[in-house]
């Protein structure tokens, strides 16, 4: 007999061990949990797939129209498949690709009786009406008919009918009071009594009165929901030329690099402490804001973005200080064209699960949040991200998001595919698209050629879309009379890195503006350059003659520079000029360098060498260090890094990886399905806690009373006829037929499981 011509299955298991192997893996890939560990055959993966967290994961993928059809079918309890789509308030089409879906997530099942829903998907749905479920109880066990329910609605007074009306509006449940519980509607003396002698509200246990979900889908208008579930947010949007677009984040992608670059270069000569709690302090990020000139949260968002691509870690400094380094990957990246870097960086903003938006703002303790903080991360982050994209990337050509209302509609548009995420997964859509922004994501509103292609994690075709329109880097700078020099365009790395030692930054954009100043000049000095190697180096990368007062301030700077010379004694100061060691000899502010003359050209100090140094440059001196042989030794800074840290695989090795556990997941169950079917039939199941588990879940699904041999706390064996109502901890809730009442039984007791009669009604 073919799979059409079999007879619907008994149990979710049994429906899994009919699915062919396609489908089987789909779902482990959309519902990864249930492949960790292994299954050992399709019961077990049943079981799993109707644990509480489980299905609350399973939940939480869902949009607001697949949650409200799964919720229509808990109501309707078990039906068809056209009976479920005439209660819920959405297109047809629609309605049925969503229970589609449920069905490969394996949250509804196809019994004999019809779909039937997971059993524990009643209870996580149960008051998430934020979500778009309707707040509807179940349906009775032998439900009236809408005409019959609409019969008895006619024949109930108007006050009965608004109390009717309150309790649907509250949660479907209300208390008895002082109402006869059973009353005929002649004798009904209140409009409680009245609905109950009608049947329109139910007793029961502890005075609790429950209006059926029968009653409240003929009062909603033979639907679960009074408002449309299809009705998917619009994007607010607006017209803008591609061109723009493409150049904004062409623009964008670049700074992006070049600051990262920049901070990380700035870092590997000075780098920041790490606080004890882990993180970066605010002082340092400030100063991050203020030598790149950006705002602080920019400057967050690099600092993040660069950890979370490798390029940035905590290590030990030479002396011992725990502080923020570049990794030895950094290197390999800045050798790296600028497309490459930044495709680097893009892909490690989607990924990571780091909240750069929440920096500086107040943890629920009111702490404030500080950049690279270990807990400054959420694994809604990345989704987040991607949903957001996802809803960029489906704009119709030459739309982008309008100004002031395009980024809360995508908000609310993914609010509606993820209903059931947390408040703060808004925020996380909202801060994501300003991010792809500054990162060159999207541009001027739209998501770029090249950010669809990040979005893909497709590294080839990102590299591809975002050259062409990266600014074209220039080899020269036009030099100005009042010591500054003009990038008119992004320079060379090593240009770039090079003028960054000689002069200081005093604007950034479209061109950005260098100045010479003494303390600049000094710098190149104090990393070896030459006074012949300054001026040859300014005269080649510009295209306007050398002005004269960079000349001179070149020359005086050299003039000065190496006039003290420090040795250690624990140091000593050396000049020619007996007046300049005078000088120092007498500052106000020498006191505490222990500073001696021991002859006319010569002094000492109680200070080590290289706190003197330092010292010494803020009294104004330009010291040089002199080595034994009298010579002059350059007091180079060294450049500091990290090991990079072992950093997760990348989303292809990844995917690669998922892609073969699962094929070996799938193979392992079907083997263990073999093998179950090749066991001699038993009259009963001896079971271990997993086979007690998937043996009762099937229970629980098929409605069977079962037997089970259970160990009480004294030892003693008995057999126990139950019905299986649900499993959650290791613990079986079941109502005893010997008790005739519900009781718990620990799994791990249950030695047998057999079953003892058809499934129940």
């Amino acid at each position: 007999m073919s799979s059409k011509e079999q007879a619907p299955p008994r149990t979710l298991a049994e429906m899994l061990r009919r699915w062919p192997d396609e489908r089987l893996a789909a779902l482990l890939r959309d519902r990864p949990d249930l492949a960790t560990p292994a299954p050992h055959d399709s019961a077990q993966l049943a079981s799993r797939a109707a644990t509480r967290i489980s299905v609350l994961r399973a939940l939480d993928s869902l949009s607001r129209l697949e949650l409200s059809v799964l919720d229509a079918l808990v109501v309707a309890n078990q039906t068809t498949q056209s009976e479920l789509l005439r209660i819920v308030h959405a297109d047809p089409d629609a309605a049925a690709a969503a229970c589609d879906r449920l069905v490969d997530l394996a949250l509804v099942w196809e019994s004999p009786g019809g779909l039937r829903p997971l059993s524990g998907v009643a209870e996580a749905l149960r008051g998430d009406e934020a979500a778009g479920v309707s707040g509807l109880r179940p349906m009775s066990p032998d439900p009236a008919t809408p005409d019959e329910v609409e019969g008895r609605l006619a024949l109930i007074s108007p006050g009965a009918r608004a109390l009717l009306e309150h309790v649907l509006a509250h949660g479907s449940e209300g208390t008895t009071g002082n109402a006869r519980r059973t009353v005929s509607p002649a004798d009904a003396a209140t409009p409680v009594e009245e609905l109950i002698a009608h049947r329109l509200l139910v007793p029961r246990d502890g005075g609790l009165l429950v209006l059926p979900g029968e009653v409240g889908i003929a009062l909603r208008g033979g639907r679960t929901t009074t408002t449309p579930r299809d009705a998917v947010p619009e994007i607010a949007s607006s017209a803008r030329e591609s061109t723009l677009v493409e150049r904004t984040a062409g623009g964008a992608a670049f700074d992006v690099v070049r600051r990262t670059e920049l901070l990380l270069d700035h870092w590997g000569l000075e780098p920041p402490a790490t606080l004890r709690s882990g993180g970066l302090a605010v002082r340092d990020l400030k100063a991050a804001a203020a030598e790149l000139q950006v705002s602080e949260p920019e400057a967050g968002l690099l600092v993040e973005v660069a950890a979370a691509a490798g390029l940035l870690t905590t290590a030990t400094d030479p002396e011992g200080n725990e502080v923020w380094l570049p990794t030895d990957g950094f290197d390999t990246w800045a050798a790296s064209s600028t497309a490459e870097r930044w495709v680097t960086l893009a892909l490690a903003w989607l990924d990571t699960t780091r909240l750069p938006s929440l920096i500086g703002g107040k943890d629920p303790g009111g702490k404030t949040w500080n950049a690279l903080a270990p807990d400054l991360s959420s694994v809604m982050a990345p989704e987040a991200r991607s949903l957001a994209l996802t809803e960029l990337a489906g704009l119709p050509e030459g739309q982008v998001l309008a100004t002031g209302t395009g980024v809360p509609s995508v908000v609310e548009r993914v609010a509606w595919l993820r209903p059931r995420r947390p408040s703060v997964h808004r925020d996380l859509v909202a801060a994501a698209v300003h991010e792809a922004g500054l990162l060159g994501l999207v541009g001027a509103g739209g998501l770029s050629t090249a950010g669809r292609a990040v979005l893909e994690h497709d590294h080839d075709a990102a590299l591809a879309a975002i050259t062409p329109h990266l600014p074209q880097p220039v080899d020269h700078v036009l030099l100005q009379a009042d010591l500054t020099a003009v990038a008119p365009g992004p320079l060379e790395t090593e240009l770039a890195r090079t003028l960054h030692l000689l002069a200081d930054v005093e604007s950034r954009g479209g061109a950005t503006v260098y100045r010479f100043t003494t303390g600049s000049v000094r710098r190149a000095f104090d990393a070896g350059w030459s006074a012949l190697e300054v001026h040859d180096f300014v005269g080649s990368v510009s295209r306007t003659p050398v002005p004269q007062p960079l000349t001179y301030l070149v020359d005086d700077v050299a003039r000065t520079f190496g006039t003290v010379r420090v040795g250690s004694a624990e140091a000593f100061l050396r000049a020619d000029d007996e007046a300049a060691l005078t000088e120092l000899l007498h500052h106000p502010k020498a006191s505490t360098l222990g500073l001696r003359r021991i002859a006319p050209t010569v002094l000492i100090s109680t200070v080590p060498i290289d706190l003197l140094l330092p010292r010494l440059r803020e009294l104004g001196a330009a010291p040089v260090v002199e080595a034994p042989d009298g010579t002059v030794r350059v007091a180079r800074r060294d450049l500091l890094r990290a090991r990079r840290p072992r950093t997760s695989r990348t989303r292809s090795a990844a995917a690669a990886r998922a892609h073969a556990t699962v094929a070996s997941v799938v193979t392992a169950i079907r083997s263990g399905d073999r093998a179950t079917e090749g066991r001699p039939a038993t009259p009963a199941v001896a079971t271990t806690p997993s086979g007690a588990l998937a043996a009762l879940r099937e229970a629980i699904e098929a409605r069977e009373t079962v037997v089970i041999g259970y160990v009480d706390n004294h030892g003693a064996s008995s057999d126990r006829v139950v019905d299986p109502l649900r499993l959650e901890g290791g613990q079986l809730t079941a109502h005893d037929h010997r008790s005739d009442d519900e009781r718990l039984f620990a799994v791990h007791r249950i030695t047998t499981v057999t079953p003892l009669s058809p499934a129940r009604p």
